[in-house]
């Protein structure tokens, strides 16, 4: 093995065989990651299925490392039964627009009623949790505290305390990592579906962990506490992204469509609170952006003044084909990432609100409070309408967050 020589101000400096080994087996480790879900896991304590009836909540993501559908593995399982699936916001099997209404149904394959938890109902009633022992939680999540599948879970979790039924978290990798917190503690006063709980928008937890800390930390209703089992992951560290886990990816959501996508994500969705189009309805949502008044290459050159960590914009033409501005030709920027270990996506996604907000003030528009309660508070609204500092703005929040921070030590179930 050659010896590495590294270059920089003026200095050249080598580095020993042994170090430069050990450099190569870190960054093999990571790309080369067999991370097992908890889904593979679940037969490492077979007492605590045996002789059961199942309910799962779920959807299309719940496959394990060698491509077995959940609802396979527990029927391969000695004397478990599956007697019901529930379903999240965008239906079990994915493919419901944003904010549609679902409605229970029969599942063709398995002749299982399929209960859906947004629909007339968000969380499972006594009624549907009758011929169940143990309510199962199986969905991959994104990361991002706007992201309704890890309320479903809550509400799961407060039913099944209320009946007496145990609630078991199968868990999954925090697909953006789960090393950066950022962002500031959600307000309760704009708690809802988008944010029920005092955590950040980039809460850098997996489903798990946070089922944990929504239990211990009293914040189901009534503080109520589930008899709560989490099946961990084998193999995943916090410093992994998705694509270094050895799983296949696949798309949480009709517009959740990469890995890029979910890692701008925490940021760009606060595009949803604004007139501005997220890009839904196009093969780039959340990646690219914009409106038919907005002038593509002024916005870019301005944001690319801003040097946003670990992103570039380039102009960009679309029309959407839903959502906002459908049919219509719209103009403003996309998204490169060109480090993600720099992202910052939450405080970029609010600086890009911020610019558009100056540039446009007579056509750009806040959509009736929904952009507060993506933020979790009135603050970055008001930051931004004011024209006052944004760093001051991030300053204001760091006391709460370091506070968190604390807090989510307690919950955390993997190594870095």
């Amino acid at each position: 093995m050659a010896n590495l020589i590294l270059v920089g101000k003026g200095q050249k400096m080598k580095l020993p065989k042994a170090l430069i080994a050990l450099i190569l087996i870190v960054c093999l480790a990571d790309c080369c990651a067999s991370v097992e879900t908890g889904l593979d896991n679940i037969g490492s304590d077979k007492r605590l299925f045996q002789g059961k009836r199942i309910g799962i909540i779920t959807n299309h993501t719940a496959y394990n490392s060698s491509g077995q559908y959940i609802v396979d593995v527990f029927k391969k399982m000695s004397g478990t039964t599956v007697t019901a699936l529930f379903s999240p916001e965008h239906g079990i099997s994915g493919v419901e627009q944003a904010g549609s209404k679902i409605q229970s149904r029969t599942d063709p394959a398995g002749q299982l009623p399929v209960f859906s938890l947004y629909g007339k109902t968000r969380k499972p009633t006594p009624q549907m949790l009758k011929n169940i022992d143990i309510l199962v939680f199986d969905i991959q999540d994104v990361g991002a505290r706007f992201y309704t599948y890890i309320y479903t879970m809550s509400l799961a979790m407060e039913a099944a305390a209320e009946s007496g039924k145990r609630f078991v978290v199968l868990d999954r990798p925090n697909p953006i990592k789960g090393l950066a917190v950022e962002g500031n503690i959600l307000d309760t006063e704009f708690a809802s579906f988008v944010g029920l709980y005092p955590i950040p928008v980039r809460h850098g937890m997996t489903v798990g962990e946070l089922a944990r800390m929504f239990n211990e930390q009293g914040w189901l209703a009534n503080r109520v506490k589930a008899d709560l089992v989490v099946v961990p992951m084998k193999g995943w560290r916090r410093r992994l992204w998705y694509d270094q886990t050895g799983l296949a990816f696949i798309k949480p959501s009709p517009n959740m469509t990469s890995l890029q996508t979910a890692a701008v994500y925490p940021g760009l969705c606060l595009l949803e609170g604004t007139n501005v189009s997220e890009g839904r309805g196009t093969p780039l949502p959340f990646v690219q952006f914009g409106a038919p008044w907005i002038d593509g290459k002024n916005l870019v050159a301005r944001l690319n003044k801003l040097n946003l960590p670990g992103m570039r914009f380039e102009p960009a033409t679309f029309t959407a084909t839903a959502s906002k501005y459908a049919g219509q030709k719209c103009y403003g920027a996309k998204i490169t990432v060109t480090q993600r270990d720099l992202l910052e996506p939450y405080c970029s996604g609010i600086a890009i609100v911020n610019e558009i907000h100056r540039m446009y003030r007579d056509d750009f528009q806040w959509r009736a409070g929904h952009f507060d309660r993506l933020c979790g508070t009135a603050a970055v609204r008001n930051a931004i309408t004011s024209r006052s500092s944004l760093q001051k703005l991030k300053q204001s929040w760091q006391p709460a967050l370091e506070s968190f921070l604390q807090i989510r030590k307690r919950y955390l179930l993997y190594p870095k």
